[in-house]
């Protein structure tokens, strides 16, 4: 093997990466890196069907066993610890070295650790990986109370999934609303009421301070003011972060924590280091549409990005101009969502078409009347037309989002 082209990830944007290189004609030695003990796979489906065990595992991979033999050098459960963009040289944890031509990171990123005591307690739970959806399959299916720490997707999607395996279940959230960080208060509510209505005790504006325990396994949960809940299974979600180490000690450059960190790429997805991109979750991508760079930790984002960066390292310097788009299922809801906002204080109004009441509508975020995002609720197919309303010149008028559906 000579100078190969290597993508260092196991998720969507490396799988989607390396079909893409072989899809575009690329006929030189690809070899994939990951750490962990799989083919890369996708992640939604671990909050969700596959977590209550309504999917079997081979329901998250993307490709099979077979295109790898065929197609590319698949190194599983062996990390990348060391990259030197200038002698184009990637180091393994076997302490083995691959002189690459060209290389993608797409790392991914890892749940947020939470300091406080009890994290480390038997029954206390993260969510990335497949083997953490099987502990915490398991560990659900013996429960009688859930506790979740974190408000987010992820931690809405679990608290769902839960219930529907009838659990008792507790969310334990910062905000006034859940998902308001990233949905505002308004269409929090909406979230909020869909898993009180299904039986979800929701704690807001509430500090955990640690984990309860006894003979070293988790039995509750106590806030900064002493209350406590009982629970014999506690998932911390309390946000991502994006695995850049490998990045950051190569001397790579990174976007400020303002734009939300991460690799900073240019519209290729090219890094600072010579000959190497980067995609998904890790990359801090600009915008062509909102004028700055935008890092999203969805599974749109890395199957848009990850073709994206094997084109641009066959060549291709098209700029990326995707909006982000993400998805959920909880409960009878499924939503759609395209667009960015960066923050509450970044829209005037949220404007809805449709019904609230009856989970059936399409909301705008919009500021100074041209709308930056768009979200449908139980309603399909509309997000072409959303994004047209995004893109669109001229703002819209308020009657026209109002009477969209």
């Amino acid at each position: 093997m000579s100078n190969p082209y290597v993508i260092v990830g196991g998720g969507l944007a490396a799988s989607k990466a390396a079909q893409t290189l072989r899809d575009e004609g690329f006929e030189g030695d690809l070899v994939v890196v990951t750490g962990e003990a799989h083919r890369p796979y996708e992640r939604p489906p671990l909050s969700k069907d596959y977590l209550r065990g309504e999917a079997d595992r081979s329901s998250v991979f993307t490709v099979d066993e077979d295109w790898y033999a065929q197609n590319a050098e698949l190194r599983t459960g062996e990390p990348a610890t060391g990259l030197d963009p200038a002698g184009r040289r990637l180091t393994l944890a076997d302490g083995s070295v691959i002189d690459y031509k060209k290389l993608l990171l797409a790392t991914g990123s890892s749940p947020r650790p939470l300091p406080i005591p009890g994290a480390d307690l038997q029954g206390v739970h993260l969510l990335r990986t497949v083997e953490q959806s099987d502990l915490l399959h398991a560990a659900i299916k013996d429960a009688e109370h859930v506790a979740i720490v974190g408000d987010g997707w992820i931690g809405m999607e679990v608290a769902a999934s839960a219930r529907q395996l009838g659990r008792e279940v507790t969310v334990f959230g910062l905000g006034a609303q859940p998902l308001e960080r990233v949905l505002g208060p308004e269409m929090g509510l909406v979230f909020a009421k869909l898993h009180t209505d299904h039986g979800v005790e929701l704690l807001r504006r509430t500090q955990v301070a640690k984990i309860l325990g006894e003979d070293g396994r988790a039995v509750g949960v106590e806030t900064d003011d002493g209350r406590t809940v009982a629970a014999d299974v506690v998932l911390l979600a309390v946000g991502a972060t994006p695995n850049i180490g490998l990045a950051v000690e190569a001397g790579i450059n990174m976007r400020p924590k303002e734009f939300g960190g991460g690799i900073a790429v240019d519209g290729t997805l090219r890094t600072s280091g010579p000959d190497v991109w980067a995609a998904g979750d890790v990359a801090s991508i600009p915008s062509v549409h909102y004028g700055r760079p935008v890092r999203v930790e969805h599974w749109q984002t890395a199957l848009d990005s990850g073709p994206h960066a094997a084109k641009a390292m066959l060549g291709d310097e098209a700029p990326y101009d995707k909006l982000p788009y993400f998805f959920t299922d909880q409960y009878d809801l499924g939503m759609e969502y395209i667009g960015f906002v960066a923050g509450p204080d970044d829209y005037d109004e949220v404007v809805v078409s449709g019904s609230i009441e009856s989970l059936e509508f399409v909301a705008f975020w919009t500021k100074s009347g041209r709308v930056l995002a768009g979200m449908a609720v139980n309603t399909w197919d509309r997000m072409a037309e959303v994004e047209a309303l995004i893109r669109a010149p001229e703002p819209p008028s308020q009657a026209d989002l109002q009477s969209f559906r």
